[in-house]
């Protein structure tokens, strides 16, 4: 690659001993380095050799450096009843455990959950995440302040907002008065639309608001096929699976991304896969609360994007995004009693460049043109070394974690150094957090 006289000018170069760009066949580059503009977008990524002299800052950093992580599904506020509800199955931990907790928090209680989960994932190299939840202006502050990357689709839920539907006005159109304000595809904070489900909202009420995403030329993340019995009650009710309710109310004529997808059929997969729609594959919620393993393998085949998420920190109980990376692959081949059912090339694709594609946003690959969101790994670390190159990117999936993580770049700016925050104050706002935590969880 040489330089020419379009070529933006880079204002850092980051080189390392190993670079991982994450592309179809696993390409590591040695002595590698990435330039970043101004702009915080990424210039290039090749072999520093192949690179013309940079214009700007070069850090030589050794180590290895990758995309950042990509958390396509999280409620992360619920930081505050983390691990709460053990052992129940999912609607009465909803219904018993979590909905009283969450029915007395307020804004000021979802920044300071968001804040702590905004730090937990950055020091861990997650520099994006997808967020459906409630009191979303608050949830931008948190994380316009802790410098990560940002898709809050404000969640819309059958007992808060029955009353705007059909009258043109009510949550839609304040769902889109607020990406009036904060939806910018340049920053670092992007808006969708999150009707719940179809369990809790209706089939043509979810339609409506597919609707509004569409005038916004946003997407729509919603909750789909989870559990067993969220499936029989839909069809119970309905006559139909969500799948099949929610093409025919339009809901798949703009872009979708549905969390879970455990319960899909096979007819249900192939109308997804025909739409477009994304899946955000949820393994450690899914496990810990009883609701089953997504059949990845056949997902995939249908030709499906699928991405992963964490769910959230109640249901998890962590939002690092390792352990969600090395189980998709494990459940995957565990259960179709196949090592290679999925390869882990495949694996670190769901964790970067296909979370990328699921919230349309150029993230997940060290490629020119998208966000410089980096993260840096010490290879000398003992729970990664000999980091061999012909399994690097295996050793990466089934040995990766946060103590890995040393140093973040979120659109080219250095959040984390040293495996340290540099934008907020970490131990207060932990201890503003259990403060609050404490609260919510008096009866």
């Amino acid at each position: 690659m040489t330089g020419s006289a379009s070529r933006p000018a880079v204002a850092t170069r980051l080189v390392a001993d190993r670079v991982v760009p994450v592309q179809p066949d696993g390409t590591v580059l040695h002595g590698g380095a990435v330039d970043i503009d101004i702009d915080g977008r990424i210039v290039a990524c090749a072999a520093e050799a192949d690179l013309p002299p940079p214009s700007g800052e070069r850090l030589d950093l050794g180590g290895l450096l990758m995309p950042g992580l990509v958390n396509a599904h999280a409620h992360t506020p619920m930081t505050l009843m983390r691990s709460v509800g053990d052992g129940m199955p999912l609607m009465p931990w909803l219904t018993d455990a979590v909905w009283p907790r969450e029915g007395r928090m307020g804004p000021d209680d979802a920044l300071a959950g968001m804040l702590l989960g905004s730090v937990e994932m950055l020091l861990a190299g997650v520099t994006t995440s997808c967020e459906l939840y409630l009191f979303e202006d608050a949830v931008v502050e948190a994380v316009r302040r802790t410098g990560g990357r940002l898709v809050i689709t404000p969640g819309v839920l059958s007992i808060l907002h029955a009353e705007t539907f059909g009258s043109g006005s009510g949550r839609g159109e304040a769902i889109a008065a607020f990406a009036a304000a904060h939806h910018d595809p340049n920053s670092t904070v992007t808006v969708g639309v999150g009707p719940h489900s179809t369990y809790d909202l209706t089939p043509d009420q979810v339609g409506e608001l597919a609707a509004v995403a569409r005038r916004l030329d946003t997407f729509v993340h919603i909750h789909l096929e989870e559990t067993e019995a969220e499936r029989r009650q839909v069809i119970a009710v309905h006559g139909r699976p969500a799948t099949e309710l929610l093409a025919d109310a339009g809901v798949f004529d703009g872009p979708v991304l549905a969390a879970h997808g455990v319960w899909l059929s096979g007819s249900d997969r192939t109308i997804l896969a025909e739409r477009g729609v994304s899946i955000a594959h949820n393994p450690v919620s899914n496990l810990k609360l009883g609701s089953g393993v997504m059949p990845l393998p056949a997902t995939l085949e249908a030709g499906i994007n699928v991405a992963l998420g964490t769910d959230g920190p109640a249901s998890n109980d962590n939002l690092s995004l390792w352990q969600e990376l090395a189980l998709a692959p494990l459940l995957a081949r565990g259960t179709a009693h196949n090592p290679g059912a999925v390869d882990a090339v495949t694996a670190l694709r769901l964790a970067t460049i296909n979370g990328g594609r699921a919230l349309g946003l150029p993230v997940g690959a060290l490629t020119a043109g998208n966000h410089a969101d980096i993260i840096r790994l010490d290879l000398d670390h003992p729970a990664l070394a000999p980091a061999s190159d012909p399994e690097l990117i295996t050793s990466l999936v089934f040995c990766g974690g946060p103590h890995l993580v040393t140093d973040v770049w979120v659109a080219g700016q250095r959040v984390v150094r040293d495996g340290a925050i540099t934008t907020v104050d970490a131990a207060a706002i932990a201890a503003d957090a259990a403060r609050r935590a404490a609260r919510l969880a008096i009866r």
